[in-house]
């Protein structure tokens, strides 16, 4: 391909990030180096209830990925295809950290490319250190006031500190 064909990969990384941890980071981080342009999309989803809004959660990852500078955080409540339709992205970035993920995964894809075959699913793995680390694990360790600051940045800390003294 000549330079000037060159087709921009717009990847978008779905999720709830409630909240945004050490493992949503470093695959961010990674999926930067890979992809022109990165959107975190932050779902709004509230039939998971999340411990934050979704204002919070845009924050707190805009925060945290702040020094990414091909990374864009963004809320979202549509069809996941058609969010990634509006933002021109062509890939849909998913995090496997255990073979347990695989699964529904698969069926996410698959139903993902039904919709729109046009968007591929790329899946990556966490680092080895940050492969235990799930958002839902954080708050159950933080709601029972355990020390959480090895699996979030210090702002996100901050963030659940508040939001258990207010429980």
């Amino acid at each position: 391909m000549r330079g000037s064909d060159k087709v921009s990969v717009i990847a978008v990384y779905p999720g709830t990030f409630d909240p945004v941890t050490n493992g949503h980071s470093d695959l961010v981080q990674r999926a930067a180096s890979l992809f022109d342009h990165v959107i975190v999309a932050i779902a709004a989803n509230p039939e998971k209830t999340p411990l934050f809004d979704l204002g919070q959660r845009v924050g707190m990852a805009s925060y945290v990925l702040s020094g990414l500078t091909n990374v864009e955080v963004c809320g979202f409540s549509d069809l996941l295809v058609d969010f990634a339709r509006q933002k021109k992205a062509n890939v849909i970035l998913r995090g496997l950290r255990a073979v347990s993920d695989f699964e529904f995964e698969m069926q996410l894809a698959s139903m993902n490319r039904r919709l729109d075959n046009t968007i591929e699913t790329v899946f990556l793995t966490p680092s080895e250190e940050t492969s235990f680390i799930s958002a839902s694990l954080v708050k159950e360790v933080a709601l029972h006031g355990g020390d959480v600051s090895q699996f979030v940045h210090k702002s996100v800390v901050d963030e659940l500190r508040n939001v258990v003294a207010k429980m």
